[in-house]
């Protein structure tokens, strides 16, 4: 597969989090596949949700050097950044599809960065947002998604 997945910060949260077994299983499937064939895609906004939610809201949570040595690592995932045109484009979201502020910044960002899927828990599974179809990291497995995309 080579269409971007636009990742949203709870499936990389939930690949750190061990609380949830279930919930992290799938979510570090879909991570280990957005490494190995090079499609993932995330922005500023939300490497700086995962960062406050692992240094402070897991529990055991990350000390900062090491959410910070996961935070640089993600940053080979071409982060988009967060200005006028995201703004924009996440403006646009929210009046076409009445999207959340915060959700309505994701779907604009997941737009530039030119991805496919956007692999969240917060939206509807398989809802197409005018071509950046949604998917539920656990409704689906990176293979299945492969075999359609």
């Amino acid at each position: 597969m080579t269409a971007l997945v636009f990742a949203d910060t709870n499936v990389l949260v939930y690949h750190l989090d061990t609380r949830e077994p279930r919930k992290q299983s799938h979510a570090r499937a879909w991570v280990e596949f957005l490494w190995t064939t090079r499609s993932g895609r995330i922005s500023f906004q939300v490497l700086a949700e995962l960062y406050v939610t692992v240094t402070r809201k897991l529990d055991p949570g990350l000390d900062r050097e090491t959410a910070r040595q996961v935070v640089r690592a993600l940053w080979a995932w071409q982060p988009v950044p967060l200005n006028e045109r995201t703004v924009a484009a996440a403006w646009e979201a929210q009046d076409r599809f009445g999207l959340s502020w915060w959700d309505s910044l994701i779907v604009g960002a997941a737009r530039l960065a030119d991805c496919h899927f956007l692999l969240t828990e917060d939206l509807q599974h398989d809802q197409d947002l005018d071509g950046l179809r949604v998917v539920s990291p656990f409704a689906i497995s990176p293979a299945e998604l492969a075999q359609r995309a």
